[in-house]
């Protein structure tokens, strides 16, 4: 995470770093990173505890099991699968640690129920004499064998952890036990998560929880990091009037019987994070799999967007996004309106993340602060404007605007870039004339 960072009113800033403000332009503000990086504290079965972990869209694909405890296409994987199927990179935080199962031969690998699945068996080895092959088995799938003499020789694997003073005899097989999750997760437990990702750059932060105390706290996360330290990300929330724009006020429900009613939240997350700079999900069909409450009139439909709620409607057979905006409703001179539209954020966070990245990496510390120096970095934002530029994120781009000056003490510089981000069409007035 970069050092210093954030808005300013005053050049009073302690720490190195950039500091950027978006304003609105009266109306009378080197390459281009790739987005699809979500964030995820999540209640598991099954993984890694106290640390983040990154899953990519093919490791998840192919090693699902090994990661989460299930086979790819297992119910309990389902919000899982929703949000991998836009997000590239999800960086995953277990919360509910809890024990793990456990037998005479080994231990689970991690705690929690899906521990209480795996079993030992041990056969007398059919081509060694003396030998034994140790089988590991998760529910009736064998995902690992080892022909040994004795349990010192044991290796781990993806799944437990053996014990190597056990004595090896042939049994048909012991299953583990005892392994359990953390039921009642606290406060605490997601603030953990919350600082563990601080180190890391997303596009993205989903909250899973409909406790209202845990939406504040990563409300009130979003706007620390947002506002305080300059790091750029959205965050979905359910049910969650934010007013601001760096909180998605998720509306719909599920229909599913069974699931908690909030599960629109993963796909919404995957979908936003991989969203370019340059495009919209407005109008976005819903490929995900749960069956989406979205039966609201359109009077409830006007009422949820002026009310800044990201809603899903129904569209013929299709499920779709209204209206892809942030739940920023409260506007000022200084944040208009456009503020409310996802698209605009994303282009304004582009720049906050790959401007900050491109200080840190190469300016910072590094090249002097004279008229060179800031010639540089002139020269490396207005690259930067071009290709946001051709992509058609922004528009209208005059090299004359963008300024880069000396600030009031020798280490600082005063940089003046403003931007017109481009929205993709969304209303069409037309009068047609029958002559």
């Amino acid at each position: 995470m970069a050092l210093g960072g954030g808005a300013f009113t005053t050049q009073n800033k302690i720490l190195p770093g950039t500091y950027i403000n978006f304003i609105s332009a009266s109306r009378a503000v080197s390459a281009l990173s790739d987005r699809g990086l979500a964030a995820l504290p999540a209640a598991l079965d099954w993984g890694e505890e106290g640390r983040v972990f990154p899953v990519t869209q093919k490791q998840f694909k192919e090693d699902a099991q090994k990661i989460f405890g299930y086979l790819y296409d297992a119910e309990q994987l389902k919000p899982i699968r929703d949000l991998f199927i836009h997000a590239r990179t999800v960086y995953f935080y277990r919360i509910n640690s809890g024990v793990k199962a456990a037998n005479t031969y080994a231990a689970a690998k991690y705690s929690g129920v899906r521990g209480n699945s795996i079993r030992i068996a041990i056969l007398d080895s059919m081509e060694q004499e003396n030998a034994f092959d140790v089988c590991t088995y998760l529910d009736d799938a064998q995902v690992d064998v080892q022909t040994v003499f004795t349990a010192e020789e044991l290796k781990d694997n993806d799944f437990v952890v053996f014990k190597r003073d056990a004595e090896l005899k042939a049994l048909a097989g012991v299953p583990l036990t005892g392994g359990t999750n953390k039921e009642e997760l606290t406060g605490d437990d997601y603030q953990k998560a919350l600082e563990a990702l601080e180190s890391y750059g997303f596009h993205v932060l989903i909250c899973p929880s409909e406790d209202e105390l845990i939406k504040k706290l990563f409300a009130s996360y979003t706007k620390r990091l947002r506002d305080e330290c300059g790091v750029k990300f959205q965050t979905v929330i359910h049910n969650y009037p934010g007013d601001y724009h760096g909180v998605v006020n998720l509306k719909n429900n599920v229909l599913d019987r069974d699931a908690a009613g909030n599960e629109l939240v993963y796909w919404t997350g995957g979908a936003l994070a991989e969203c370019g700079v340059n495009k919209t999900l407005t109008n976005q069909i819903y490929d995900g799999e749960y069956e989406v409450d979205a039966n609201a009139k359109q009077a409830d439909l006007i009422k949820s967007v002026e009310s800044g709620e990201f809603c899903y409607h129904m569209v013929g057979d299709s499920i779709r996004v209204l209206e892809d905006i942030n739940s920023f409703v409260s506007y000022t001179e200084e944040m208009n309106s456009d503020f409310a539209l996802n698209q605009v954020v994303r282009v304004l966070d582009q720049y906050g993340n790959d401007i900050a990245g491109l200080f840190h990496s190469k300016y910072l510390g590094k090249i002097p602060n004279d008229a060179d120096g800031r010639v540089s970095l002139w020269g490396d934002l207005s690259t930067y404007n071009k290709q946001m530029q051709s992509i058609r994120a922004i528009q209208n781009f005059d090299p004359k605007e963008l300024e880069v000056t000396a600030g009031e003490d020798k280490r600082s510089i005063v940089v003046s870039n403003p931007v017109q981000p481009i929205c993709a069409m969304e209303k069409c007035y037309m009068t047609i004339y029958v002559q």
